[in-house]
């Protein structure tokens, strides 16, 4: 048996987590479809009526956040160099400023969902793109090294996979000419490649990202101004590649502005997770959304 749930209600994506812990419990087999990824559990009918409530629940919340924001959630296939990818978006009007969301290295899931969801409450369209392919969802540590590692290694095709996913947001209508893009970890070094490209947009913001400086990188090409939130215990990208990005952009003259924040770790922001801070990710939102209108006005 099969349950579809379908993107056209993108949001859902956010409660597979809650979905998961019910289907465990369950001991006859059934196939759930939700949004980019595909689950097989055993199933005890004695929990199915139960377990459709629930998603009946999670269903009618999710139309209610639709109304509440005002706008329009789905996923979005789209095309570049013939590999089909999925991106989420949120359209709030063809006049509504742009943020483009770049995932980190776990893919386009529940988190770059309700970063969509806190953008639109703001007035924003959102287009959270992908940059791994549809149905790729990295669940292992070593899938996500192999799949960021050839980004990594290929700088020209990680800009091409961006350039691609504007190409789609233009194509579905949204605001392209008044837009920002956002990124975390592997998405915030994505976004600093982004815009050393000299893609045409308003702003780039990363959130820990690899802030590193490799031999021959400039951003002499960059269009906007670049915002970087940044964890000072951070183990993983040192405070030296911070001071020397900031180094960097200052000898290019290249408008930024960097934070730091004390105690937090890489991905400071990750709700849920063990790495999470609470006063640094509300504070680097405030400082971020501040940046939003700055820049897109």
């Amino acid at each position: 048996m099969s349950i579809n749930i379908s993107m056209f209600i993108g949001p859902i994506v956010s409660f597979k987590d809650r979905l998961f812990q019910y289907a465990r419990q369950l001991s006859e087999t059934y196939t759930v479809h939700i949004g980019m990824d595909l689950l097989t559990y055993r199933i005890d009918k004695t929990f199915i009526k139960e377990t459709f409530m629930k998603i009946s629940s999670i269903i009618l919340s999710t139309f209610i956040l639709c109304q509440s924001v005002g706008a329009f959630a789905k996923s979005v296939d789209y095309k570049i160099s013939k590999n089909t990818y999925e991106g989420f978006m949120i359209n709030k009007g063809k006049k509504a400023p742009l943020v483009i969301i770049v995932h980190d290295w776990d893919g386009l899931d529940g988190y770059e969902v309700k970063r969509s969801e806190m953008l639109a409450k703001l007035g924003y369209s959102v287009f959270a793109l992908d940059m791994f392919g549809k149905g790729i969802r990295p669940a292992e540590v070593a899938e996500r090294k192999k799949l960021t590692g050839e980004l990594y290694k290929d700088r020209n095709k990680m800009r091409r996979l961006m350039d691609g996913a504007l190409k789609a947001a233009k194509d579905n209508g949204l605001n392209t000419q008044n837009a920002v893009v956002v990124g975390y970890c592997f998405g915030g070094t994505s976004i600093l490649e982004w815009a050393k490209s000299g893609v045409d947009l308003k702003g780039f913001a990363s959130f820990h990202g690899d802030l590193t400086v490799n031999d021959g990188d400039s951003y002499q090409k960059t269009k906007a101004k670049i915002a970087v939130y940044h964890g000072t215990a951070d183990e993983a990208v040192s405070m030296q590649s911070f001071a020397d990005l900031a180094v960097l952009l200052e000898k290019e003259k290249i408008s930024h502005e960097m934070m730091t924040y004390s105690g937090a770790p890489h991905a400071f922001t990750k709700f849920g997770t063990e790495r999470y801070r609470k006063e640094a990710d509300q504070k680097s939102w405030k400082h971020f959304v501040g940046f939003l209108a700055e820049q897109l006005k």
